[in-house]
């Protein structure tokens, strides 16, 4: 499948250990900058009471939803520990710092 790469800001735009929202036309994203400067872009919403993931704490790779502390993977997008369900992860590449998501994915996420 051919992706389609969307700039969508630079590395640095990012603290560690941090996350900044991005919106799409399929909805928002989170996206992760770890203490180890790794990036994950995952949906931006807890699959528990839909949380918005992207203002929760970030710790080696997961985030802590700010409303009701569930940990989800960066990894995998799936819930850890005895917490069940999970968020759509998107590809996400790191040039020199420029940063891109691919949004076919989102839209293929999207009709199903």
């Amino acid at each position: 499948m051919n992706m389609n790469w969307i700039a969508i800001g630079d590395i640095n735009d990012i603290p560690l250990r941090g996350a900044r929202c991005v919106r799409t036309p399929n909805g928002k994203i989170a996206v992760f900058r770890t203490a180890e400067n790794e990036v994950f872009a995952i949906e931006d919403h807890c699959p528990h009471k839909g949380g918005p993931l992207s203002q929760g704490i970030v710790h080696g790779t997961a985030v802590t939803c700010p409303l009701h502390n569930w940990v989800i993977s960066l990894e995998t997008g799936k819930a850890l520990g005895a917490d069940e369900g999970e968020v759509r992860t998107i590809p996400i590449r790191n040039d020199n710092g420029a940063l891109f998501v691919a949004l076919e994915s989102l839209s293929l996420a999207a009709a199903e």
